[in-house]
């Protein structure tokens, strides 16, 4: 099992930065650990995933370019930096994570079992 803890979130200005944190408790070898965001009235949508063994990543189209995810085994902490906010990035983030041994990029929620708390973006214009 693993627990996940989500921090960073704020106001921030349409072009600002903002770095979000992920603190996951537990295992992690052979985790995939997910990104996801959910706007009022929206569905929940991806935004990037990181296998945890090798460190590779995937993006939403949404937010390619602009958002790098990463972790830091030592502390295993996932980050999001996220780079030229725009008004449509704010939303509630979400941490998620599934046991994966696969070696494809999961981007449905259904498929994550682990989540936190989320973490409120919200981005002036």
């Amino acid at each position: 099992q693993v627990q996940l803890v989500e921090s960073g979130g704020g106001l921030v200005q349409a072009g600002g930065s903002l770095r979000l944190s992920c603190v996951a408790s537990g295992r992690t070898s052979h985790y995939s650990f997910a990104w996801f965001r959910q706007a009022p009235g929206m569905e929940r949508e991806f935004v990037a995933v990181l296998k945890w063994n090798t460190g590779a990543t995937f993006y939403s189209d949404h937010v390619q370019g602009r958002f790098t995810m990463s972790r830091e085994s030592a502390n295993t902490t996932l980050f999001l930096q996220m780079n030229s906010l725009k008004p449509e990035d704010a939303a509630v983030y979400y941490c998620a994570g599934m046991i994966d041994y696969s070696g494809s990029y999961y981007q449905a929620a259904r498929a994550y079992t682990y989540w936190g708390q989320g973490t409120q973006v919200t981005v002036s214009s």
